[in-house]
């Protein structure tokens, strides 16, 4: 392959990464707030003493952000950056 076209694919990958995590995480979010349009009494059920589901699933949209950003992390440091460290080098 070529240089460029060795670019262009690292490019291609990380878009396709960066688009996917993104509709995951929109996925995750407009899902729990359209629960808190449209079901408001579910959210309301008390799963344990001053703990609701509502609370529940709101913690669980933050730490499914985290998750996001920690599996992008991990792609950048495993494949994007020695890809672009070996891309500079054979330049």
């Amino acid at each position: 392959m070529t240089h460029s076209q060795d670019v262009t694919n690292l490019a291609t990958a990380q878009r396709r990464l960066a688009l996917t995590l993104t509709a995951a995480m929109s996925a995750i979010y407009f899902g729990f707030i359209l629960l808190v349009a449209w079901d408001k009494p579910l959210l309301g059920t008390l799963l344990a003493p001053g703990l609701s589901l509502g609370t529940l699933l709101g913690a669980l949209v933050i730490v499914s952000a985290w998750i996001l950003v920690w599996i992008y992390v991990r792609w950048a440091n495993a494949h994007y950056d020695s890809t672009v460290a070996s891309l500079r080098k054979d330049r």
